[in-house]
């Protein structure tokens, strides 16, 4: 079993682990107290949160492309075109709802800050600070140079520890942690149902061109017309497994409380884990109401820490590994 130390390494493995494991030998196993999330605060900034990573960027604009290359056949090839007034109405409406949804559970994912822990804080101030208990030991990040809380890990594309930090998806442009996830289980949702809506219609349109004059069915030439459905089949065939397996996979993770990169590197885990309805009400923002399917409404009951986002002036701490009280 790896040592609490190991257990709290970053995702990238990088410079000062030597440092780490000569100083974690000295500690006895029973002052090995991480420090909680609760204690360190993960609010860094009060702004927009964005990340500058081209892969993300251009993956998010892909993914925005592909939602509008759906209303664009589903809405014009199909619904126009028919003449059942109020199949169209009913499958446009439905339709645009879900892919609005999807789109703004997108941006929030990617606009929202997941997570991160404040920078540059592993000063001998801001752990005076904190006011620890003799014999607890704090973690410094040696990339982003933080104090990182328990289950915190750091991203090394948003350059950045985040806390409860599942995996960063390019596909949102950010990472998915503890105030993020939420919107992008939503994201996931809203893509697989609306892939689901848009096979569906596809079938129907396929099968009422079988029927009827290709020439009537679309305002489209008939090679023009399969081309864009069999694209849009093949689309949201791709996009409504893809999305349903990771949407399976958030609600496990949540279910179980357990992230992904904590079963990836085998954590156990020194924490306390949740129920299952219990980890559902935190990620999704209290109790059970039509408010977790919006990706509107914030997490309520998410402390607010904005009066700690400041960083205490000083010296960052050179060691890893730093133990109560400081020497």
């Amino acid at each position: 079993m790896k040592s609490p130390v190991h257990r709290c390494r970053d995702v990238d493995h990088g410079r000062g682990q030597t440092g780490t494991v000569a100083v974690s030998e000295c500690l006895q196993a029973e002052q090995r107290i991480p420090v909680s999330k609760d204690v360190i605060t993960s609010s860094s900034t009060s702004g927009l949160w964005f990340i500058r990573d081209t892969c993300g960027i251009v993956c998010g604009v892909i993914t925005w492309l592909l939602v509008f290359y759906a209303e664009f056949v589903v809405v014009f090839v199909m619904l126009l075109p028919s003449k059942n007034l109020i199949y169209s109405v009913v499958n446009g409406t439905v339709f645009n709802s879900l892919a609005f949804l999807a789109l703004a559970s997108h941006l929030r994912a990617m606009c929202t800050d997941p997570g991160a822990v404040p920078k540059g804080n592993a000063t001998k101030e801001y752990i005076e600070s904190l006011q620890l208990k003799p014999g607890q030991v704090v973690y410094k990040c040696p990339k982003c140079c933080s104090i990182k809380p328990d289950r915190a890990h750091h991203c090394s594309v948003c350059r950045r520890c985040i806390r409860k930090m599942d995996h960063h998806c390019p596909w949102v442009n950010n990472c998915v942690g503890e105030n993020n996830q939420k919107y992008f289980v939503l994201f996931t949702m809203y893509i697989a149902l609306v892939s689901l809506h848009a096979l569906v219609m596809v079938v129907f349109h396929f099968l009422y061109c079988f029927e009827d004059d290709w020439t009537k069915c679309s305002s489209f030439s008939p090679p023009a017309t399969v081309i864009l459905l069999i694209l849009l089949c093949f689309e949201g065939l791709l996009f409504l497994i893809f999305t349903s397996v990771m949407f399976g996979t958030q609600v496990h993770s949540i279910c179980t409380d357990e992230t992904g990169i904590e079963r990836l590197k085998g954590e156990t885990g020194k924490w306390g884990k949740m129920p299952c309805w219990e980890a559902m009400q935190e990620a999704f923002g209290g109790p059970l109401a039509f408010s977790w399917c919006s990706p509107f409404t914030g997490l309520s009951c998410q402390r607010d820490s904005e009066g700690h986002a400041a960083v205490m002036q000083g010296e960052i701490i050179e060691e890893d590994v730093i133990s109560i009280p400081l020497s």
